[in-house]
């Protein structure tokens, strides 16, 4: 067998049909919805006009500049996971993360009111009348709602781009075998929407002030009884949020710029967030949601597991990982890099997941997607290692490197339990999520790409690779498949009904 290392691409012809790729994690509507916030008279519009800044359709790829400036300072100002790009990365089942932002981003201790604009507006690309908004907002789920209604606006409408394509929101994975059958005698491409949420501050009617029960659970009724509910949500994001405890997930230099009373880290769940919980997880009063563990504290981590352990009703419920990466440490209690070669270079921050709940999340046939962010998937002196060129198909070698140590990690891991080892991984790039993406795949335009490099480093893996379960030693090409789209349709057809 031959062994890869960089391999000449041409980067004008490689098709994306059939790849059918599933994405859990992406934030497609943020940018568009913020600019839609420019003019009272397009808030909340999703228009038809692909050049409009507030069209879900708009294809902003990065200029050269925009690349220099995520490469050296970290922002990215274009558009990753808009609906364009998402068609020409061949994206067909994407699970959009619907998210109010927190208007502790926008706390932040510069003195003059409008640098703080001009400087957030820069990071966030969201616009400036779209911060005002977030910062002057007293209801989290009114927002929510109005973004679920961008989504709806263009819902099933068709545009042309060297052919006909479309989205369509989704409510069980029945739907998407007959969209399908639909596309191949229409001569249509359709994205198959899934909604999901990230953090239930959304359920926070007053963001200024400690939530009521009854405002909580009243809008939580609410999100049930939507046409299509979330298939899934995250409990805790950035900040406080009266329900459970978060990892630390920003940069300690940009926390430390933020009010110290917008943070609940590393506590557990309140009372009113196990309401929350039990209430989601009802299936008896409207379609059951699960739940993300994503962004959630150690301990918050730690009772929900052991809830879905000992309580008979939650038996069989799979725990999802939507957009996340191994820390490679044992466990909660032993924190020794464990498991992979690759253990100790990765972020070993708590907001990555422990060997011990990689283990838990197969063992639930549950699902656990990598996200595409730099600062997640790898330490920053692992990072500062990577090597360097001016060839793309190098970088992306390189690059994609840091995502397969990631990938090979969980493997390992997994088979020395005797646990099938590829069939819980999938994506969630977390595109749009104000995110630093692996260098030279920025947008989901890039996706093939990434398949291509990851089979190669799996190819190098593989020739000399041995299993303690043998059916782990698949092919190459199987590996990739499961990884970006059968292992993601098959726990939607599992769990999404």
């Amino acid at each position: 067998m031959a062994y890869y290392n960089f391999i000449n691409v041409n980067f004008n012809t490689m098709s994306t049909e059939n790849n059918n790729y599933v994405d859990f994690h992406c934030h497609s509507a943020m940018k568009p919805f913020g600019k839609s916030f420019k003019k009272n008279r397009s808030k909340g519009k999703n228009t038809r006009k692909k050049r409009r800044r507030n069209s879900i359709w708009k294809y902003d790829p990065p200029s050269v500049i925009d690349k220099l400036l995520n490469y050296t300072i970290k922002l990215t100002k274009f558009s990753q996971a808009n609906f364009t790009s998402l068609a020409k990365g061949g994206v067909t089942v994407v699970c959009v993360s619907l998210y109010p932002l927190e208007k502790c981003f926008f706390n932040i201790d510069i003195k003059s009111e409008f640098f703080k604009d001009l400087i957030l507006n820069f990071v966030t690309g969201l616009g400036k009348k779209r911060i005002d908004a977030i910062q002057s907002m007293q209801d989290y789920f009114e927002d929510l709602n109005l973004e679920y209604d961008f989504y709806k606006q263009l819902d099933g409408k068709t545009r042309l781009r060297d052919g006909k394509f479309r989205y369509k929101i989704i409510n069980n994975f029945a739907e998407i075998g007959a969209i399908r059958e639909q596309d191949e005698l229409k001569n249509v491409t359709t994205i198959c929407v899934i909604l999901t949420i990230e953090g239930m501050h959304v359920l926070n009617s007053n963001a200024d002030k400690v939530p009521t029960e009854a405002v909580i659970m009243g809008n939580l009724k609410k999100l049930k009884a939507w046409v299509t509910p979330p298939f899934f949500v995250s409990i805790a994001h950035h900040f406080k949020n009266h329900l459970c405890g978060h990892a630390q997930s920003l940069d300690k230099k940009v926390e430390a710029c933020i009010d110290k009373n917008c943070f609940d880290k590393n506590t557990g769940f309140k009372p009113l967030g196990e309401k929350v919980v039990k209430e989601l997880l009802n299936n008896k009063n409207g379609k059951r949601i699960l739940i993300d563990v994503k962004h959630m504290s150690v301990a918050s981590r730690r009772y929900y597991y052991d809830l879905l352990e000992t309580t008979d009703d939650y038996k069989g419920i799979p725990i999802i990982v939507s957009h996340g990466a191994a820390n490679g440490l044992k466990s909660f209690d032993e924190k020794v890099s464990q498991g992979s070669e690759f253990a100790a270079s990765f972020n070993t921050g708590d907001i990555n997941f422990f060997n011990e709940e990689l283990i838990k999340i197969a063992k639930s046939k549950g699902i656990f997607c990598l996200q595409l962010d730099e600062r997640r998937v790898a330490s920053e002196n692992t990072i500062k290692k990577v090597k360097h060129s001016i060839i793309r198909s190098k970088i992306m070698h390189y690059r994609s490197k840091l995502l397969w140590n990631q990938i090979q990690h969980i493997v390992e891991v997994l088979d020395v339990q005797g646990l099938p080892a590829w069939d819980c991984i999938a994506l969630g790039t977390d595109y749009d999520g104000i995110i630093d993406p692996l260098n030279a795949f920025w947008t989901s335009e890039e996706l093939p790409y990434l398949a291509d490099f990851l089979e190669r480093h799996a190819h190098n893996y593989m020739r000399d690779a041995s299993f303690n379960v043998p059916e782990n030693k698949i092919k190459t090409d199987e590996i990739i498949s499961r990884i970006m789209s059968t292992n993601g349709m098959k726990f939607i057809e599992a769990y999404y009904k």
